[in-house]
């Protein structure tokens, strides 16, 4: 009797299509290790994002279809996700103690940008990653409210600040510099030197992702984003409104042309279900999401209805991803997490730390 082969292993993790990357985890680069040891197997995957809401699933199914192979008697499949730095634009100087950054951006207001960023980024963490927030709209910053954390950073150093703790992610905002009512009547240059300032003068430490809610429309902010801020992807944030959808597409537009991966689009306020009686209604329209993405070839990553918690939780300072982290809404919040790390994962990397400097010395 011939032995297991390990080619016929990954043949049977091949037949699983990972839903998140939408491909095979062979397929995907990311199985590192398949051993045999008479009827025993043990597979090492290495996924490029956090999973987990996910890991106990894909363990399983892996599992099963192993088990499957003829005389595989015990099997042992380990996941070990590895978040690594993705490539930017080019000429753009990486951010220290920050892997990768991901823009969220609405053509227009009113489409609960600033709270999607909130959650997503709460998302990310609940995953397994250390994550980050960046509010980057110097006009109406809203994350400090969002994230429950009114307070001042510090500075050890007088030079840098410290990020701002709020359950469990780093953040970072203007708000926290000025009093909420304190209007900011500033020109575009001090706008944009503002955003780079708070950018590159907070000490963030170790993260995986930096989410950054980014004003409305594609104005200064979005230019300095776009030439002087490395990011690795942006998810655009709509409504099914027709009108939202008119300037949602310019927003794709335009991390299309500065060449930014767009990782998919999320589907605000998708449906109204109502409190009492469990009516369904599309206020806003429906399927706009989802022509979006089909339009510009991205995925749609989810949808969140319009629902009055969510808005609640948000102005309470306890987005729904930490007001209820097992009800639907943060489960939704978390699948779209998932795709939005996953779709990351399958861009280039960022090897520039790799590649040592050259230093041409006379002697």
């Amino acid at each position: 009797m011939s032995g297991i082969t390990q080619q016929e292993i990954e043949a049977a993790i091949a037949t699983y299509t990972d839903p998140y990357l939408g491909t095979d985890l062979v397929q995907a680069k990311v199985v590192r290790e398949i051993g045999v040891d008479g009827t025993r197997v043990r597979v090492r995957i290495e996924p490029g994002f956090p999973m987990r809401g996910y890991e106990e699933a894909l363990r399983a199914a892996l599992s099963q279809r192993i088990a499957a192979v003829a005389g595989v008697g015990e099997v042992e499949v380990n996941i070990t996700p590895r978040i690594v730095s993705h490539a930017v634009q080019q000429g753009v100087k990486p951010i220290p103690q920050v892997k990768n950054i991901i823009a969220v951006a609405s053509g227009k207001g009113g489409v609960g940008k600033s709270t999607t960023t909130a959650n997503l980024a709460l998302a990310l963490a609940a995953e397994g990653a250390t994550v980050g927030v960046l509010d980057a709209d110097i006009y109406g910053p809203s994350q400090p409210r969002m994230l429950g954390a009114q307070t001042r950073p510090e500075s050890r150093d007088g030079h840098s600040m410290e990020p701002v703790i709020a359950h469990g992610i780093q953040s970072m905002s203007i708000g926290y510099l000025i009093e909420e009512d304190t209007p900011m009547i500033w020109r575009g240059p001090m706008v944009t030197q503002a955003l780079e300032q708070l950018l590159r003068e907070t000490r963030w430490q170790g993260l995986d992702y930096l989410v950054i809610d980014l004003p409305p429309g594609t104005g200064d902010v979005q230019l300095t984003l776009a030439q002087r801020i490395p990011v690795s992807g942006a998810v655009i944030v709509t409504t099914p409104q027709d009108i939202a959808l008119l300037d949602a597409r310019k927003a794709l537009k335009m991390f299309e042309k500065v060449r930014v991966p767009v990782l998919g689009v999320m589907e605000n306020m998708s449906i109204h279900v109502c409190s009492q009686c469990g009516h369904q209604e599309a206020i806003f329209g429906e399927g706009g999401g989802e022509r979006m993405a089909a339009d510009y070839g991205v995925e749609l990553l989810g949808r969140l209805p319009l629902d009055r918690r969510i808005r609640e939780n948000a102005d309470g300072g306890h987005p729904s991803v930490i007001a209820d982290p097992e009800g639907a809404i943060a489960a939704s919040y978390r699948e779209i997490a998932r795709r939005v790390a996953a779709r990351l994962s399958l861009q280039a990397k960022d090897y520039s730390a790799k590649i040592p400097n050259i230093v041409i010395q006379q002697s």
